[in-house]
């Protein structure tokens, strides 16, 4: 596999960190390049460490996790779009407490898990087809950090105008990212 490939296959497992990160940046209040910074550094750590993972245990546990690693996913990524729904419907007061605590990292590294199950799968077939490993997950992990830090920022600043729908539309895609990797599953 040449490295356009490898590139293509970055930007495709990308597009679940670039939506999980688009909604964290919708949420934000003023835009914090820091915490951009360090969504972006979750997600791509995440996106870049579960090829290797998926790769590693190819053989080991590749039929114990296939049948319920969909499940998995979406109850991750279901999970915390259900709250962002949730918290675009909370009075005003409620809402500006919660901003007010700060960033949440803890939701964040559920949201790198959830969006990176499915990079553990590349991993396993990267594993078949002999590629060279190390490469892979470094040029997946640098798609997914350029395009869940450029997602924080744009999410802020559709956010800024349309804070409610874009949080309950975030919530939305959130859940939709994960009923779609539950339904390939379930449909194959």
């Amino acid at each position: 596999m040449d490295i356009f490939a490898i590139l293509l296959v970055g930007i495709g497992l990308a597009a679940d960190a670039f939506a999980a990160a688009l909604t964290q940046g919708v949420q934000m209040r003023q835009l914090s390049y820091r915490a951009a910074v360090l969504i972006a550094v979750v997600f791509g750590a995440f996106q870049g460490l579960m090829p290797v993972l998926g790769w590693a245990l190819a053989s080991q546990f590749s039929q114990i996790l296939a049948p319920v690693d969909h499940w998995i996913a979406f109850a991750l990524l279901a999970l915390p779009g259900g709250l962002m729904i949730r918290e675009a419907f909370a009075p005003e007061d409620v809402r500006e407490q919660r901003e007010d605590a700060g960033f949440d990292l803890k939701k964040i590294l559920v949201l790198g898990i959830g969006t990176s199950i499915d990079a553990a799968a590349i991993g396993v077939s990267f594993a078949m087809l002999a590629v060279n490993i190390v490469q892979a997950a470094l040029v997946i992990a640098a798609v997914t950090f350029v395009m869940s830090f450029l997602a924080v920022i744009i999410g802020h600043r559709v956010g800024a105008r349309f804070r409610k729908p874009a949080e309950i539309g975030g919530g939305v895609v959130l859940i939709a990212l994960g009923l779609k990797i539950l339904i390939e599953h379930l449909a194959a």
